[in-house]
């Protein structure tokens, strides 16, 4: 049986949906984020080397990986929002146990099972919003879910930092399990009851048609590169701005700030322009743009604080700026029926990307004896050929869907599998 393209919902529904669903997002994002700026302190607290924090932050990725890709089985079987709940309950409780472990191997185990929960849960936030929303505004409404990405940074990371100043680095968990409660009781009353279960769902043929069909692995494609390219920089910017930039881990909050307002700012006006423009010429400018601020960014040396806020503003900016146009062109590239097997997977192979590049990442950097981060200029490089793979293939998801990357062109019916 057949699901519909979208569920239609009233605007003010459909508003209230989306803010839940960016909540929900906002944990996720916030989740996999805050371990990055707490990388000096739990390498200073459990002794540990580049390689060994990149393996705490590869743990997340690579568990999501592994369970998205077994979700693709069976998710399509069930209703959206109590998949979403059972799952994200799951991050939850492992998210407090992450603040709870004792050593880094705990920590490990904690990240493993949040990665396993947080994943899949993510990827129903995805397929909820091509549930409700036509394909003409899905660029906008993934801005709206994706605004989750700055409100971390504004709010989320300085206030895990700040807990972490004072109680240690087990506060910032305790903070989002806490907001994972109180996210779970809001999404259980507003989330929308969406029949999108499929019946008659044969797990292995759905596998096979979501891994198989060419439309498909070229959005799988678009989105590894997508991550990556930000992915292999992201682990070590936080112990950079200290290690490198001379910035203090107390003044680190303020660069996540202003980089996060500058970011909130420019998201809904991005996904504004994703659809009303060609995704992909709007995919280009910001990768260019990317390009610029990431070799700017792991070539300095020294940075006074004004200068660490500007770069990492335009990190930032540029770097969440591309999702908006990117997943609306993967997001479109998929049909109704294979939607929550389709972005759980899509979510396992971007996981799996993520994790990739945070273990790239540890094998470039090392550190002198007063700290210095080194490595991190020719990682700089191997970005920018992410950022290039990432416009190369979005160009050739469009060339086989034209649909995907033009707001006003509806989607063949039962695109042919070539």
């Amino acid at each position: 049986m057949s699901a519909p393209e979208h569920h239609p919902l009233t605007k003010s529904r459909e508003r209230i949906t989306l803010l839940t669903l960016a909540g929900v997002q906002f944990t996720h994002v916030l989740d996999f984020m805050i371990i990055m700026p707490l990388g000096a302190q739990l390498m200073r607290v459990f002794d540990l080397t580049p390689g060994q924090f990149t393996v705490i932050v590869a743990s997340y990725g690579c568990a999501a990986a592994l369970s998205g890709f077994a979700g693709g089985f069976v998710l399509d079987r069930f209703d959206r929002k109590r998949s979403l709940l059972v799952l994200y309950t799951g991050f939850g409780l492992s998210t407090m146990a992450c603040g709870l472990a004792p050593t880094h191997h705990w920590l490990i185990a904690a990240r493993i099972a949040a990665g396993a929960f947080g994943g899949l849960s993510g990827s129903m936030v995805s397929a909820m919003v091509g549930d409700i929303i036509p394909p003409a505004r899905r660029g906008q409404a993934m801005s709206v879910v994706m605004g989750a990405f700055p409100i971390a940074s504004v709010l989320g990371i300085p206030a895990g930092l700040y807990l972490a100043g004072l109680f240690g680095w087990h506060a910032p968990f305790f903070m989002l399990a806490g907001c994972a409660l109180l996210n779970l009781g809001i999404a259980a009353l507003a989330l929308p009851h969406l029949r999108t279960a499929i019946h008659g769902h044969n797990p292995i043929r759905q596998m096979r048609e979501i891994v198989t069909h060419s439309l498909h692995l070229r959005a799988f494609a678009v989105s590894i590169v997508l991550v990556m390219a930000g992915g292999c920089i992201i682990p070590f910017l936080a112990p950079s701005f200290v290690a490198n930039f001379g910035l203090s881990e107390a003044n680190l909050p303020k660069a996540y700030m202003i980089g996060g307002l500058a970011t909130v700012i420019t998201t809904p006006i991005i996904g504004r322009l994703s659809d009303r423009i060609d995704r992909l010429h709007l995919l280009t400018f910001l990768s260019v743009l990317a390009v610029g601020v990431v070799l700017t960014l792991t070539h300095l040396d020294t940075a006074t604080l004004p200068l660490a806020c500007g770069i990492m503003a335009a990190f930032m900016v540029t770097m969440s700026g591309r999702y908006a146009p990117a997943m609306a062109m993967v997001a479109n590239a998929v049909q109704a029926r294979y939607r929550g097997g389709f972005m759980s997977v899509n979510s396992a192979v971007q996981q799996a990307a993520s994790g990739l590049a945070s273990l790239l990442a540890g094998a470039f950097i090392t550190t002198r004896a007063d700290g210095h981060l080194l490595g991190y200029g020719n990682l700089g490089f191997v970005s920018v050929g992410f950022f290039i793979l990432t416009v190369y293939f979005a160009a050739r998801l469009r060339h086989a869907a034209p649909h995907v990357a033009h707001a006003g062109l509806i989607a063949p019916v039962g695109p042919k599998n070539s």
